[in-house]
C-alpha cells in the first residue's frame, strides 16, 4: 500500500515538474547556469525527460529504466541547485529564501534515494 503511494507520488511529481518547464519556462531559464550552452533546450529536454519518467516509473514493466533515468536527471540538475544557492547567497546574503535554496541541495539525494527505494532496487 506504501509502495503503491510513493509510485503513484513519485511519477505526479516528476510529470507535474516537467509540464511545469513547458507552462513556465521562463522561471527555469532565469536558474540556468549561464555555463549551460542552449539554455531553451535544456529546459526543454529536461521537461520531457521529467514527464516521460515520471508516466515510466507509473508502470512495473518500466519502473527500474526510468528509476535510473530519474536518478541521472537529478543528478545533472544538481549543478544547477549549486548554481541557484551560489547566486542567491551572492545577491541576497542569508534569507529564507538563500536558505531554502541550501536545503535544497541535500533534498536532491534524499529524492535520489527515495526513487532507487520506491523503484524496488534496494
Amino acid at each position: 500500500m506504501e509502495q503503491d503511494f510513493n509510485i503513484h507520488l513519485i511519477s505526479g511529481i516528476f510529470i507535474v515538474a516537467g509540464i511545469l518547464h513547458f507552462i513556465f519556462p521562463k522561471v527555469y531559464l532565469r536558474i540556468m547556469p549561464r555555463y549551460i550552452p542552449y539554455p531553451e533546450a535544456m529546459v526543454f529536454w529536461s521537461g520531457v525527460f521529467e514527464i516521460l519518467g515520471g508516466a515510466g516509473f507509473f508502470f512495473t514493466f518500466s519502473r527500474a529504466f526510468s528509476a535510473y533515468g530519474l536518478i541521472l536527471l537529478l543528478v545533472a540538475v544538481f549543478p544547477a541547485n549549486i548554481d541557484m544557492f551560489r547566486q542567491a547567497y551572492k545577491k541576497r546574503g542569508v534569507t529564507l529564501f538563500t536558505l531554502a535554496t541550501l536545503l535544497r541541495l541535500p533534498v536532491q539525494f534524499w529524492l535520489m534515494f527515495w526513487v532507487y527505494a520506491s523503484a524496488g532496487l534496494m
